[in-house]
C-alpha cells in the first residue's frame, strides 16, 4: 500500500511551473525591496569612500537574508496564483478536472513546494538572518550605545545593587554607575549606602571589574559623607556576573539577530530575573519562529484557490485579494506583539492567532469557491 500518490507527469509539470513563477516573484520582490533606499545608501557610501566596491557588494549580500524572510511567503503566494490563473485562462485546469483530478490532487505538488519553502523560511530566520546581521554590524562597526540597567536582587526580591551602563564594546563597558543599596528600607524607598562611578568596567567571566572609580559614601540620612578614589573593585560575582552580561548583550539586539537556541536561553533567563514584559515579548517572538513559517503553506493554498478563476474573470481581483491578505497579515503582527508584551493575551495565543485566523480564512474561501 502506497503512503503517498505516485509522482506523475502532472505533478512534475505543476511543481516546475509554480517553482519558476515563485522564483521570479521572489527576485522581483527582492529587487523592489532593495532598490529604493538600501541600494542608494550603499552607492552613496561607496562614492564617499566609506565602502570599497567589495564591501558594498558584501553589504548588499548580507542584507538579502532579511529580505528573503518575507520574500519566500510572498513569492510562493504570487507564484502559485500566477501559475493557476494562467492554467485557468488556458483551460488546462478544466482538462485536469475532466480526467478525474480532484482539487486536493491538483494541489498536492503545490503543497510539496510549500513544505520546502517553509523549511527555507525557518532556516533563514533561525540561522541566516542572525549570521548576516552580525556580519553587517562588523562591517559598519556598529556597537550598542543604548543605556542598560541591571538590578541585582536578594531572596526577598529587594534590590541589592543596580548597575547602569552607558555603552559597551565586547567585554568592555564604559561610564558605569553602581548604586549599592543598604539593607534598611523606609516606606517604599530603599536606602543607598554607596554610589560608585567608574570610567570603565570589564567582564571577566566570573565577575565584573570596575576601574578608575569615584566612591561616594552616603549616611542613613541620604547625605554624602565622603568621596574616595579607588583604582579597581569587583562586583557581580559568579552566576550574577554571567546573567547580567547575557541580559545586557541580548537586550541591545533585535530579535531577528538571535538564533532560536540563544533566544530560548535568553527567555529562560528573563523569566528567572522576573523581567515580565521582555519575557512575554521574546517568548511571543520565539513561538512565532515556529508558527509563522507554516503560513507559506497557507499562502500556497490561497494562491491556488485564487488562481481557480473563470476564463473571463479579471486577473486583477485575485492579485488584489492576495496583496491585501499579505498586507493585513504583516500589519497586524506588531499589534499582537504588543498584546503579548503587556500581558493582555498569553504569548502562545498571540503567536498562534494570526496563522490560525489565516487558516480559517483559507477554509472559508475554499468553501465559497465550491470546488
Amino acid at each position: 500500500m502506497r503512503l503517498c500518490p505516485k509522482i506523475s507527469v502532472y505533478d512534475k509539470y505543476i511543481f516546475t511551473q509554480v517553482l519558476l513563477a515563485t522564483v521570479v516573484a521572489i527576485l522581483l520582490f527582492t529587487v523592489v525591496w532593495i532598490a529604493p533606499e538600501m541600494l542608494l545608501n550603499t552607492i552613496k557610501k561607496t562614492l564617499e569612500g566609506q565602502y570599497t566596491v567589495k564591501t558594498a557588494v558584501l553589504v548588499l549580500f548580507y542584507e538579502l537574508p532579511k529580505i528573503l524572510g518575507k520574500a519566500f511567503p510572498v513569492g510562493l503566494l504570487l507564484g502559485s496564483l500566477f501559475t493557476f490563473d494562467k492554467l485557468s485562462k488556458d483551460s488546462e485546469l478544466t482538462i485536469f478536472r475532466a480526467v478525474g483530478l480532484s482539487f486536493f490532487r491538483i494541489l498536492a505538488p503545490v503543497l510539496v513546494l510549500g513544505v520546502i519553502v517553509t523549511g527555507l523560511c525557518f532556516v533563514t530566520c533561525d540561522r541566516l538572518i542572525p549570521m548576516a546581521s552580525a556580519k553587517l554590524n562588523a562591517i559598519n562597526d556598529r556597537h550598542p550605545t543604548t543605556q542598560y540597567i541591571y538590578t541585582q536582587k536578594d531572596e526577598n526580591n529587594a534590590p541589592k545593587l543596580a548597575v547602569i551602563i552607558s555603552g559597551y564594546r565586547d567585554d568592555i563597558m564604559h561610564d558605569v554607575i553602581v548604586l549599592d543599596f543598604s539593607s534598611k528600607k523606609y516606606s517604599d524607598v530603599h536606602q543607598l549606602s554607596n554610589i560608585y562611578s567608574a570610567q570603565t568596567a570589564k567582564y571577566l567571566k566570573d565577575r565584573w571589574q570596575l576601574n578608575d572609580i569615584k566612591a561616594y559614601g552616603i549616611n542613613s540620612d541620604g547625605i554624602f559623607t565622603d568621596i574616595a578614589r579607588i583604582k579597581s573593585m569587583d562586583i557581580l560575582e559568579g552566576v550574577d556576573a554571567k546573567n547580567a552580561y547575557t541580559l545586557m548583550t541580548y537586550s541591545t539586539k533585535k530579535e531577528r539577530e538571535i538564533t532560536n537556541r540563544d533566544m530560548h536561553s535568553y527567555i529562560k533567563l528573563l523569566k528567572k530575573e522576573c523581567l515580565d514584559e521582555e519575557y512575554r515579548y521574546m517568548l511571543n517572538k520565539y513561538l512565532q519562529r515556529f508558527f509563522h513559517p507554516f503560513v507559506c503553506i497557507l499562502l500556497a493554498i490561497m494562491g491556488t484557490l485564487l488562481g481557480f478563476s473563470k476564463p473571463r474573470e479579471q486577473k486583477l481581483i485575485g492579485f488584489t485579494i492576495a496583496i491585501g491578505s499579505i498586507f493585513v497579515y504583516y500589519i497586524t503582527l506588531p499589534f499582537f506583539d504588543l498584546l503579548a508584551e503587556k500581558g493582555v493575551l498569553p504569548p502562545l495565543v498571540t503567536a498562534a492567532f494570526p496563522p490560525v485566523a489565516f487558516l480559517i480564512c483559507v477554509i472559508a474561501f475554499y468553501k465559497s469557491k465550491d470546488l
